[in-house]
């Protein structure tokens, strides 16, 4: 492996030209992809066979347009004001009835039109309080307790809400509080909200921002009418400043440390830009593209930091040419690029297996960056150094490294490695207790997808939340639909059935209104609007799901139905369900693969098992601080959010198996160059204190880059970004400074020789891959001594 990537180098640095024009076609290439096919992204994150996932499926079957997804706008009046004097009444009635002649919007009046509507519409007037008598009998009678003998206007009396009357008229979708300060209208659109185009959405809010003109009134679209952002903005260039004053003081050269930064850009932009001119053709989320620039920016300037430093360490300490220092770092330190870049392919592509399309997106989205990453590094990475040429090391640093002797000075490395070494069990507790403590908080973390009530409190997401809770209640905020199917195959849900059926739903703890929504052409399915008392997010909310989906209930056995839940919260619950179901299985296969590559890396049984137990302290650490964070609210007001909640579900998953692909970048390096010392002569912990001085400058540096890049993602305005930057950042900084740094050597001194051990019938089937450049070393010093040999034969035959 290495001789081949000893060839590519010296290639690429002889003739640059062409390697560099091969990759500016590439990227010009991806954007004329972009500027022709445009970027699609939304926010859907699905899983196929979940409950409520298999429900919504018969629903789009059965009764397409009550498939689609709902859309709703709060309206606030001034403090201590009312919405329901005639001015205002009246802009929120023109702005509804905007909304309603729209496209994709579902108008009940035209309903009333259809076969069946008028049953429906009922329904549909039961929502907003029951102003007709076949919705006061639906819903005012339940919420109000009809068992009691109330009768409807006296339900909707007892309602903190009730219907929007404008003109003696209720507005269909509209509900208002009894104190007149909020007004929440609820409608329905024939798709899913991703399938509406901009233009409509950018429509209906412009409605509603029509009712604020010289009323007073305030209008908080929720997030059904936003379009997802692609979350990037100048944070992320923060991190990249770092990187570069980290890359300054690493390489001590601007010329150097701008090439990391050059090829990782380039690699992200082919990476990123790639999965953007495709994304009009396979489904993404927003969070797809922002996975692979997190990802691919910290791998590639680290892979590119790996080589040029190699190769000017080649030039200062052993005095090589520029262009055989290129190919030798190439050979050695490019190997070791391609299996750390190996590692991180597999442990993202490991989530391939667990069946979740859009983590698949992800997932191979973020591969496919870093294998170009590594690409880059290892072909334009030497064409640019063969432009540059001998002066990728300054005259001050070839006369620096001249006056010491051609060596490297590690003064605090020695020092600290010695240290570790004297107090290496020391190290080992210290680290394994301070990590334990960290780790604690995992058992109280909670998943989910963060909502509107754990967004920012001046963010308009926010604002909806709290007005629609303080108006109608939290459950309002998190509405779950229920589809009833007869249980005997042939049977219908009459009528009167689905009235019984409403009302003794009705009766269920923690549910708060019951709306029937209608039946299918011959009661086939029968579909129903149930409000709960809890939030969205709330644990209560997650029991009273699982109770309305027990098939041996008394409510669905009593009744002759079986019933579905369905919604944006009950998807979000079976989702969180599924991503922990997974997680072990996922886990397994990408500690399995990750070990087969280490133990072929490294010829070793100790040193892989070693590495992953390293990781899985570091990442239990991880998860309990960023539970603190994020859910407990500790520090939020340093980075920025004001409310705790829950930890978005895919977190886990997605965490564990980035840290895991860049915690084994470390483990190579550093380990490698321990290996490379011991099979280049020193033995027991001179090669443990000899490879650590070698390679700990560069790993530093080069955790410290990938700190700062993902740091950058931490003050951007979106919670599940801020999420995500904070666990890879504070991973790599536990993983690199506390596990490579600290227990890696303390681990290694305890065990000396016998960490490089290996079976002999293992050592016999395993391939060498001479990962550290043996035999490539040793084949170009022969080469070397044979020309020396020839050019003094030459020289003695010379008269």
């Amino acid at each position: 492996m290495s001789k081949l990537f000893y060839k590519l180098g010296k290639t690429a640095f002889d003739k640059p030209w062409a390697f560099i024009a091969a990759w500016v076609v590439i990227l010009g290439a991806v954007v004329a992809l972009i500027a022709s096919n445009g970027v699609s992204v939304s926010s859907e994150m699905k899983i196929e066979g979940t409950e409520s996932q298999k429900v919504l499926d018969k629903l789009q079957q059965e009764l397409p347009q009550a498939a689609g997804d709902q859309g709703s706008v709060v309206f606030t009046a001034p403090d201590g004001e009312r919405l329901d004097t005639p001015e205002r009444q009246q802009a929120i009635l023109a702005a509804i009835a905007d909304i309603y002649k729209q496209e994709y919007v579902i108008n009940p009046a035209d309903l009333a039109a259809a076969a069946g509507a008028q049953a429906q519409q009922g329904a549909q007037g039961a929502a907003q309080g029951g102003q007709d008598a076949a919705a006061g009998q639906g819903a005012q009678d339940q919420a109000a307790g009809a068992a009691q003998g109330q009768d409807a206007a006296g339900a909707a009396a007892a309602m903190p809400y009730g219907p929007l009357i404008v003109d003696g008229q209720p507005v269909p979708g509209a509900l208002i509080a009894s104190d007149g300060s909020v007004a929440l209208f609820q409608f329905q659109f024939t798709v899913q909200k991703t399938s509406v185009p901009t233009d409509v959405l950018n429509d209906i809010i412009a409605s509603v921002e029509k009712a604020e003109s010289g009323t007073g009134i305030t209008s908080l679209p929720s997030d059904s009418l936003l379009m997802p952002e692609i979350p990037i903005g100048a944070n992320e260039v923060y991190g990249l400043v770092v990187a570069v004053l980290a890359l300054l003081v690493t390489l001590g050269s601007l010329v150097a440390a701008g090439l990391p930064i050059l090829t990782a850009l380039i690699g992200v932009g082919i990476g990123v830009g790639g999965a953007y001119s495709i994304s009009s053709f396979v489904p993404m989320t927003s969070f797809t593209p922002i996975l692979a620039l997190m990802v691919g920016l910290a791998v590639g300037i680290d892979y590119a930091l790996f080589i040029v430093n190699r190769q000017r360490r080649l030039i200062l300490d052993q005095g090589l040419t520029a262009r055989e220092a290129a190919g030798r770092a190439v050979g050695t330190a490019g190997s070791a690029v391609f299996f750390a870049g190996l590692t991180v392919i597999i442990s993202l592509c490991g989530l391939l297996v667990i069946g979740i399309a859009f983590l698949s997106t992800m997932a191979l989205v973020a591969s496919v960056t870093v294998f170009i990453s590594v690409l880059v590094a290892l072909s334009l990475l030497p064409a640019l150094l063969g432009l540059v040429g001998e002066r990728i090391c300054s005259a001050k640093a070839r006369e620096k490294s001249r006056k010491a002797g051609g060596t490297q000075k590690h003064g605090f490395a020695h020092s600290w490695v010695r240290f570790i070494i004297r107090f290496r069990w020391l190290a080992i507790l210290v680290v394994i207790v301070a990590l334990g403590a960290a780790a604690l908080p995992v058992r109280d973390m909670q998943m989910g997808i963060p909502s509107g009530a754990t967004a920012n409190l001046d963010s308009g997401q926010r604002q909806s939340y709290d007005a629609i809770a303080k108006g109608f209640g939290e459950g309002y905020n998190g509405p779950l639909l229920l589809v009833a199917e007869p249980r005997e195959a042939g049977g219908a849900i009459a009528p009167e059935a689905l009235g019984k059926l409403a009302a003794e739903l009705q009766q269920v703890k923690d549910v708060s209104i019951v709306t029937p929504m209608g039946l299918s052409e011959g009661g086939k399915m029968a579909i129903l609007s149930v409000i709960p008392k809890s939030g969205p997010t709330d644990e209560a909310t997650k029991t009273l799901v699982e109770s309305l989906r027990d098939q041996d209930s008394a409510l669905s056995a009593g009744n002759g139905v079986t019933i579905g839940v369905t919604g944006f919260t009950a998807i979000n619950i079976d989702m969180s369900a599924r991503l922990a179901e997974v997680f072990p299985l996922y886990i397994g296969i990408i500690v399995l693969l990750s070990l087969i590559i280490l133990l072929l890396v490294f010829r070793s049984i100790l040193v892989p098992i070693k590495a992953t137990v390293g990781f899985l302290l570091s990442v239990l650490a991880t998860f309990g601080i960023t539970t603190a964070i994020f859910q407990w609210g500790w520090m939020k007001d340093l980075l920025g959010f004001d409310t705790g909640g829950p930890i978005m579900s895919f977190i886990p998953i997605l965490v564990t198996g980035i840290l895991y692909g860049l915690a084994m970048d470390y483990q190579v390096f550093l380990v490698s160059s321990m290996r490379e010392s011991y099979v280049h002569g020193h033995r027991g912990r001179d090669s443990v204190v000899h490879g650590y001085e070698q390679a700990s400058r560069v790993v530093v540096a080069a955790a410290v880059i990938m700190v700062s890049v993902f740091a950058g993602f931490i003050f951007t305005h979106d919670i599940m970004i801020k999420q995500i930057g904070f666990a890879l950042a504070l991973g790599i900084l536990l993983d690199a400074f506390l596990i490579r740094m600290t227990l890696v050597p303390a681990v290694m001194a305890l065990f000396g020789d016998k960490a490089w051990s290996l079976p002999r019938w293992l050592d016999r089937i395993l391939p060498n891959l001479d990962v550290e450049g043996d035999k490539l070393i040793a084949e170009l010093n022969a080469a070397g001594g044979e020309r020396e040999q020839v050019a003094k034969v030459a020289s003695a035959r010379k008269p």
